[in-house]
């Protein structure tokens, strides 16, 4: 791959279920998948650790995290945007 090819980099939209790191919050993304053997639609979750610059994010909060180079062993996603607040 030259460097004038972009790759495009994964978004993903999830619940903050942590901010006591500083400047790192642990975003819970859900996902629908059909179950192989069943044929349903089963609802699943990973958690991914994004960074947060300026601490703003808190628990509760619906987030935009968007994939970056890594910043640390487990940090590979950034917060791009803040979409809802907790109430």
């Amino acid at each position: 791959m030259d460097s004038t090819t972009k790759t495009r980099k994964t978004t993903k939209v999830g619940i903050v279920v942590s901010d006591a790191m500083d400047k790192t919050v642990m975003v819970k993304v859900e996902s629908v998948v059909m179950h192989k053997l069943y044929h349903r639609f089963v609802r699943r979750s990973r958690k991914f650790m994004a960074h947060d610059e300026a601490n703003t994010c808190k628990v509760g909060d619906k987030v935009q995290i968007t994939e970056c180079r890594p910043l640390s062993r487990t940090k590979r996603f950034r917060v791009l945007r803040v979409i809802q607040r907790a109430s």
